[in-house]
């Protein structure tokens, strides 16, 4: 993956505000890599996954070029 400039992100919406989640760079089938995170961005991913049905929907990939 070309972490310098991807073309694609996976974005968590949240559930209940509008306009308000994450989003981090991945590769067209949303695999996110860890390592290349900041540790921020990397506990913000792990947060955003474990409670997706909960304050999240479902992530979704969409390209960056899109918004």
């Amino acid at each position: 993956m070309d972490t310098t400039s991807p073309a694609y992100e996976l974005r968590f919406r949240s559930l209940f505000d509008d306009g308000c989640g994450f989003a981090f760079p991945c590769d067209e089938h949303g695999h996110v890599e860890l390592d290349a995170l900041s540790e921020r961005a990397r506990l913000n991913y792990l947060y955003a996954r474990t409670v997706v049905g909960r304050e999240f929907f479902m992530p979704a990939v969409q390209r960056r070029d899109l918004h």
